[in-house]
């Protein structure tokens, strides 16, 4: 679902902080919003914190969100494109997701249902 609303890892990463414990529901209501005011990672780090809390509110936890998307952010402008769990706030199911649709690598043993069933689907594994 992430994947047919970004535009690039940064927004990629966006997204699946969206996703940490938010329905999908409210994330494909908010996230476009969200990428449509600030597209890149330069443009969201000069947006005012209520601005973004109130774009992201209906997701939940809109304090604790703010503050990862930030520092996952400018830890996002100096980071080497190789593993993305050494961005803040990205665990392995981010890790996952952006070995599989940017780098183009299966990564071992995929924990999330959805990227399970597309892992199955794309690369017709049993």
């Amino acid at each position: 679902m992430v994947q047919q609303q970004i535009d690039g890892p940064w927004q990629h990463m966006v997204g699946v902080i969206f996703l940490n414990q938010t329905g999908r529901k409210q994330v494909k209501r908010t996230l476009p919003a969200f990428l449509n005011k600030w597209p890149t990672p330069k443009k969201f780090l000069k947006s005012k914190t209520e601005d973004v809390i109130e774009v992201i509110k209906e997701c939940g936890f809109y304090n604790r969100r703010e503050r990862t998307l930030r520092r996952m952010t400018e830890d996002f402008l100096s980071w080497d494109g190789e593993d993305a769990t050494k961005l803040f706030g990205i665990g392995k199911y981010g890790s996952d997701s952006y070995r599989l649709f940017f780098k183009k690598e299966l990564p071992e043993d995929v924990g999330d249902h959805e990227l399970k069933r597309y892992v199955k689907e794309e690369f017709r594994i049993p």
